[in-house]
């Protein structure tokens, strides 16, 4: 089976902004935070599974794996021999750059999460986190988009660093980076820590920056010329060795 074109990627792309501005503008957010917060604040917040395994421990192995992605890069090990030097370069590169992004937006970013909101026993009213940009709610801030969710969101990359190669092993990647982020963001939300939308927004981001990374690779591709006919023929990045060969 082959893998997605890049017109179809973009028309995914584009309809799934669409669903996620969708979502903002529904207001849903403030009726899920409900199903587990009220005016004491949510009652999960410090449960020991959400926080320490969901939380923490996601977090670390997270790390973990980006580590692994970075040695591999020069180190390949298992499923990474399969893919080119460049393939794994990207695969690193794109999964920092996530991270990076997300955090950088975070940091920026003046919107309190839900747990500090007076609905929920906290001290802030709710305001869109598009408005929270250029007028603080006088909390703490720093809770837009979802952090915790890039933990999964972040490996998004790995779809187009390995579709060349194996278009099915790539769908397999995109399923399992989409699970990790939503159930991650999920469990952030049961804590009151984020709210469905800060979830989209990070799944969003992460695809757009793995998307426009594997462009930017793409672009810089060796290219071997067709000695027939005089012009130049791209290599697929699939085919790039990361060792030389001897003819």
């Amino acid at each position: 089976m082959q893998s997605f074109t890049s017109r179809q990627i973009a028309v995914a792309t584009f309809l799934a902004t669409a669903l996620v501005i969708g979502w903002d503008i529904s207001g849903l957010d403030l009726a899920m935070a409900r199903w587990s917060g009220g005016p004491s604040g949510f009652p999960l917040q410090d449960n020991w599974l959400l926080n320490h395994v969901f939380h923490e421990g996601a977090r670390r192995i997270a790390w973990g794996l980006v580590l692994l992605l970075c040695v591999g890069v020069w180190l390949p090990a298992g499923p990474l021999q399969r893919l080119s030097l460049q393939r794994r370069l990207q695969l690193a590169v794109t999964t920092l750059l996530s991270v990076t992004v997300i955090g950088a937006l975070k940091v920026s970013s003046v919107t309190s999460c839900p747990w500090s909101l007076a609905e929920f026993g906290g001290i802030v009213q709710y305001a869109s986190h598009w408005s929270h940009w250029f007028v603080p709610d006088g909390g703490s801030g720093g809770c837009f988009p979802a952090g915790h969710a890039s933990c999964g969101f972040a490996f998004l990359g790995g779809y187009f660093a390995v579709r060349e190669s194996s278009p099915a092993a790539a769908r397999k990647w995109f399923v399992v980076a989409v699970l990790a982020g939503v159930v991650l963001g999920f469990a952030q939300q049961l804590r009151g820590a984020h709210f469905m939308s800060h979830t989209l927004w990070t799944g969003l981001i992460c695809w757009c920056v793995a998307w426009g990374t594997d462009a930017t690779f793409g672009r810089f591709a060796p290219r071997e010329v067709d000695t027939a006919r005089g012009k130049p023929l791209a290599i697929q990045p699939a085919q790039i060795s990361a060792t030389p060969r001897i003819a």
